[in-house]
């Protein structure tokens, strides 16, 4: 029997942080503060005189942009890790650098397998010849 080793808080929790930190920001940028701006103003002034402009949208919304990047690329590496059957660190292949099978088909190999891939019911997966268009 194999000793599991405690795995860091953040090396297993980071992606639901980045994922978290991002709506908060959001929720911030476009509910909290135009809500918290528009009342200072209506206390102050009397009346509501100037818009909220987002913070995040300043820079052509460059900080969307990366954080959709960031989140997308850690959602599907995450994925593809579940697919790949790497779950808590547990497996001693890196499955980002080999060749990820497509969703819903076997990458279990036998000694006497074909070069064909097999989906979930064990039916082989042949890559048919090309036809010409002609």
């Amino acid at each position: 029997m194999t000793a599991r080793r405690k795995e860091d808080w953040m090396n297993s929790k980071w992606r639901p942080a980045m994922g978290w930190m991002y709506m908060l920001v959001c929720v911030t940028d476009f509910i909290i503060f135009p809500i918290l701006w528009s009342m200072l103003q209506a206390i102050d002034k009397g009346s509501v005189t100037l818009q909220w402009q987002p913070l995040t949208l300043q820079g052509a919304g460059l900080f969307h942009i990366a954080m959709g990047a960031i989140v997308g690329v850690t959602a599907w590496s995450r994925g593809q890790e579940k697919l790949g059957g790497v779950i808590n660190g547990n497996s001693t292949t890196d499955i980002l650098s080999s060749r990820s099978p497509a969703f819903g088909v076997s990458s279990t190999v036998s000694p006497s397998a074909s070069p064909y891939a097999t989906t979930i019911s064990g039916k082989l997966i042949v890559p048919q010849e090309p036809q010409a268009l002609i």
